[in-house]
C-alpha cells in the first residue's frame, strides 16, 4: 500500500520558468515558487516567506513555459520527491521538490491607461469581441453558398 504523499501550495513564481528537454526528448519544466504566511506575533502581523522548487513534465511542462512570467501567482497540486546524492566533499546532500500533476495560474493584469485600472486578460478578450461584433459581424447570418454548380462527391 502507498503512503499519502500530496501537496497543494500557492505563491508567485520567483523567476522565469527554466524549459528543457531530457535525452529521449520529454519536456521538463521547472520553476521556483515563493508562498507567504502571515501570523500574528507579540504586537503585530508577522510574515513567512517559504521557497519551493516545482517540476512539470510533458504537455504541463510546455504550458507552464508558455504560461508561467516571474510574478505572476500559481497554484500547485502535486507530490513531494526526495534526491539523494553524494556531494564532491564526500557529504551525503539531498533535496525536496514538488513534482506537479496540476498547475493553475491566476489571472494577469494589464494596466488600462485610458481609465487607469487593472484590467484581466480575459476582460481584454471579452472587449474585444464586443469591438467585434459591434464591427458587423452575426455569428447567425448564413455562410454564402456558391452559385456554381459542383460535382458530387465520391463515396468509396
Amino acid at each position: 500500500m502507498n503512503n499519502l504523499n500530496s501537496i497543494l501550495i500557492e505563491g508567485n513564481l520567483v523567476r522565469e520558468p527554466l524549459f528543457r528537454s531530457t535525452p529521449k526528448g520529454t519536456p521538463v519544466c521547472t520553476f521556483s515558487l515563493a508562498s507567504n504566511r502571515f501570523f500574528r506575533q507579540d504586537s503585530g502581523l508577522e510574515k513567512e516567506v517559504s521557497f519551493f522548487e516545482v517540476e512539470t513534465w510533458a504537455k504541463l511542462a510546455e504550458a507552464c513555459n508558455n504560461l508561467g512570467k516571474k510574478g505572476r501567482g500559481v497554484r500547485v497540486v502535486g507530490r513531494l520527491k526526495q534526491d539523494r546524492w553524494t556531494g564532491n566533499d564526500g557529504k551525503q546532500r539531498s533535496r525536496i521538490t514538488i513534482v506537479a500533476e496540476h498547475v493553475e495560474f491566476r489571472p494577469e493584469f494589464r494596466k488600462d491607461n485610458a481609465n487607469d485600472r487593472a484590467v484581466s486578460a480575459a476582460e481584454e478578450a471579452a472587449e474585444q469581441a464586443r469591438d467585434y461584433s459591434e464591427a458587423g459581424f452575426d455569428e447567425t447570418e448564413d455562410i454564402p453558398v456558391m452559385e456554381e454548380a459542383l460535382e458530387p462527391a465520391v463515396v468509396f
